[in-house]
């Protein structure tokens, strides 16, 4: 089930978010790390009602951000709809390494593209890392367009990838 995230569940889905980096660290991807994401980017989220969650009973294996503010660094990218569209971004969508491969981030992109499209958004814009391939593969096989590239230094020296998919 996906639902809207509570304040009570920032642990559980800062230790998810610590698996899905940890895992990713082993296959040598560091696109995640201990300062990111971070519990502030959580509580700020939850207060913006941006912060989702896949649940099964009580636990939570699933978590994605819908919003609809553009990050100042996104300024650089030529978006395929004009610059300041109605348009939502996704940002930290995980699902737990346990549960992978179960199509939980399909339902999960599934539930934003779907809220995008009864809000009358135009478009969804989000940003992965270059050498997380099987991200930049899941997104291409939705139909998001890889448009250009920006830098998180205290995360990588490596780029993240823009997409967008017009809707």
């Amino acid at each position: 089930m996906i639902r809207k995230a509570e304040t009570q569940e920032i642990d559980a889905i800062l230790n998810l978010t610590r698996a899905c980096a940890q895992a990713m660290i082993q296959k040598n991807i560091f696109q995640w790390n201990d300062t990111y994401p971070s519990r502030a980017a959580f509580e700020d989220d939850i207060i913006r009602n941006e912060l989702f969650v896949f649940a099964q009973g009580e636990k939570i294996i699933g978590t994605i951000v819908i919003s609809n503010l553009k990050d100042e660094i996104y300024e650089q990218i030529e978006w395929l709809t004009p610059g300041d569209t109605k348009s939502i971004y996704i940002h930290r969508l995980a699902v737990h390494p346990d549960f992978q491969g179960k199509g939980i981030a399909q339902q999960l992109m599934h539930y934003a593209e779907s809220f995008a499209e009864k809000n009358n958004y135009v478009s969804v814009r989000l940003d992965t890392f270059s050498k997380n391939l099987r991200n930049n593969n899941f997104y291409t096989k939705r139909g998001y367009h890889k448009l250009g590239d920006i830098f998180f230094p205290k995360q990588s020296e490596f780029p993240f990838h823009c997409y967008e998919l017009v809707l």
